[in-house]
């Protein structure tokens, strides 16, 4: 059984078209909730020093909280996979893929979130932005790794119960990965790593390297991959798996 885990996006669309009907509730929607009740009191100026972001942004995002309610309908939410804009969602291109692939990538892909935790690909939500490395601690917590505790790795575990030879293909950033616990999680982990050639080696390249996390999530929907080993084929991007930089679960491919 495979699942693969991404980041979510920065950005979020609220006007694309969303072409499946089917949606869920994110499985830790009272804690988000707990958490916008905290991120309500934050003055925009709060928010502009929690999050590094700019004056605009932070008013935008100040309003974004006053917004958030409960409970989430398809006129007021939209479906995560739908709605988060960046790199990654752009490789993956969700929009270009036919039914079948559509419900491939809702079986095998979780998105990690600082507000939500851990979501479905259909699970609604409403635009936020917190990323799981500012330190915003509720309850006690000192920040989002302390809040989310082991509950992250516990819905991963839950998922892979029904399932045999269990395994996490993490396409997340080091930042999210870091809420799984990975030495309480049921499953083996193989980590790709995007790398492009200057000059004698290669080297991590950030923007080309989220773009092809969400290339190889359009691969596995493409391909409907079931066998771990299958990745090894990815071949999206000029990208190819290679022997020589790899190590038995981080998969090196480059170009």
């Amino acid at each position: 059984m495979i699942r693969v885990v991404v980041s979510p996006a920065k950005s979020i669309d609220t006007v694309k078209p969303v072409l499946v009907s089917e949606f869920s509730i994110p499985r830790f929607i009272d804690r988000a909730e707990r958490l916008v009740q905290h991120l309500r009191l934050l003055h925009p100026s709060d928010i502009e020093l929690l999050m590094g972001v700019s004056t605009k942004l932070a008013e935008l995002n100040f309003q974004r909280f006053q917004s958030w309610h409960l409970p989430f309908t398809t006129s007021n939410a939209r479906q995560a996979v739908y709605a988060f804009d960046g790199d990654v969602y752009d490789g993956l291109g969700i929009r270009s893929l036919d039914a079948a692939q559509v419900a491939y990538v809702g079986r095998h892909l979780r998105i990690l979130s600082g507000l939500y935790g851990v979501l479905h690909p259909f699970d609604l939500i409403q635009p936020y932005r917190l990323e799981m490395g500012r330190k915003f601690g509720v309850d006690g917590a000192r920040s989002l790794y302390d809040f989310w505790g082991s509950s992250i790795t516990q819905a991963l575990n839950d998922d892979f119960s029904a399932g045999q030879n269990p395994i996490l293909v993490n396409l997340a950033s080091e930042e999210y990965f870091k809420a799984i616990k990975v030495g309480e999680l049921k499953a083996r982990v193989v980590t790709p790593s995007f790398m492009e050639y200057k000059g004698d080696k290669p080297r991590i390249v950030a923007l080309m390297a989220k773009r092809a996390r969400g290339m190889m999530v359009r691969f596995m929907a493409e391909q409907q991959v079931d066998s771990v080993d299958d990745l090894k084929t990815f071949d999206y991007g000029g990208y190819s798996y290679s022997h020589e930089y790899s190590t038995p679960d981080r998969w090196v491919f480059v170009r």
